[in-house]
Parts: C-alpha cells; structure tokens; sequence
C-alpha cells in the first residue's frame, strides 16, 4: 500500500472508528513473497530464486517459519466501515518504481 493511501487510513480510523476496532490496513490481498521479492530484485539488477520449503530454513533461518505462513488480510470491512478507497500506487508497482530503494 502507498504511503499516502496509509495516511489517509490512519485519518479516517482516528476520525471514524469505534475505540476497539481492528482495521487491516492493506490496499491488495495476497501478494505472495515470492512477487515481493522478484520485484525487489527486478529494480535492483539482482536475479532471485526460489527456494524450496524444504530449504527453507537453511536459506533464511529463524524468519523462514513465517514464509510459510498464509497471513492474507482483506480490508473489505475497513473500507466498508471507514469508506475508505486506496488510490495509490500498488505494491508491486512502488517497488518497481523505486519507492522503497535505499538513497544512493
């Protein structure tokens, strides 16, 4: 999600949301780790592999767990409850345009 559209989230739940209330804050479902990090490499010149759960831990240690993991969120209610509509950006597309890349 665009750093805009999360601001603007962040407003709207002050604002809006009961005291309580669990937003998820996310603009797309189910980006696969894999995509992130193809992406990642895309912009950087770097190639990218896959690995297989099986080396998983080998590969990436402690964190590997969590790759396996099925932790999609939806913000269907957040945007039924807060009428709030992400316009930026995707993910994969801020990555690609150099969003998160670290100043040179």
């Amino acid at each position: 999600m665009h750093r805009a559209d999360a601001a603007h989230l962040v407003g709207l739940a002050l604002e809006k949301a009961p005291a309580g209330t669990r937003l998820h804050v996310v603009a797309e479902s189910g980006i696969a780790s894999r995509d992130i990090a193809a992406a990642i490499g895309d912009h950087l010149g770097v190639p990218t592999v896959s690995v297989a759960p099986s080396d998983a831990p080998d590969h990436f240690g402690w964190i590997a767990g969590f790759f396996g993991l099925d932790l999609a969120a939806s913000s269907a209610r957040t945007r039924e409850l807060l009428g709030w509509t992400p316009t930026g950006p995707t993910l994969l597309a801020d990555i690609a345009a150099g969003a998160y890349a670290l100043p040179g």
